[in-house]
């Protein structure tokens, strides 16, 4: 024998009807938290801001104006979840208050190259390369000067741009 409701409709939920609800309720609100923290963890990835590359390789006050000076570095990059490292090297080269950052490797082959005080050039001992403090092509056969990375001064520290800017000839 079935109970009417009060509202005259033949339908009347049951304390089972009640809790199935509920139940079902909670679960759809717990799937929903799940999936949506669970889509902003694989997408969030495309929305954080980029470091620009800007890599921090030593103090101003290390350099001697006209004496070029490698140094050494470890770049570090963040692709989405992963994270990898690479050592890497440039030549910076400070006239005055101008800082001047040039990417190791020479224009011809790839080959990196050295500073030679006496001479006061970079010497590329791959197929005899000569360029000025400068970066220009002196004598040899790299069909342009040297590579350079874009260089900022951030509290005496030197941050360079690890993507080289080509030189054109």
């Amino acid at each position: 024998m079935e109970h009417e409701s009060p509202s005259g409709s033949g339908a009347e939920m049951t304390r089972r009807t009640f809790l199935t609800w509920v139940s079902g309720a909670c679960a759809a609100a717990i799937g929903a938290v799940l999936s949506a923290s669970g889509l902003a963890y694989f997408v969030s990835p495309a929305f954080r801001k980029d470091d620009e590359g800007w890599v921090d390789v030593g103090r101003l006050a290390d350099l001697k104006a006209g004496a070029p000076l490698k140094l050494d570095y470890v770049e570090r990059r963040k692709d989405a979840w992963a994270t990898t490292e690479k050592r890497a090297s440039v030549w910076l080269v400070k006239d005055g208050d101008k800082v001047t950052a040039f990417d190791p490797r020479c224009t011809h082959l790839g080959c990196p190259f050295r500073w030679d005080d006496a001479k006061k050039q970079f010497l590329c001992p791959c197929h005899a390369g000569v360029f000025a403090v400068d970066g220009k092509v002196v004598s040899g056969p790299p069909p342009r000067p040297l590579d350079r990375y874009s260089v900022k001064v951030e509290a005496g520290r030197l941050l360079v741009n690890s993507k080289p800017i080509r030189s054109e000839a």
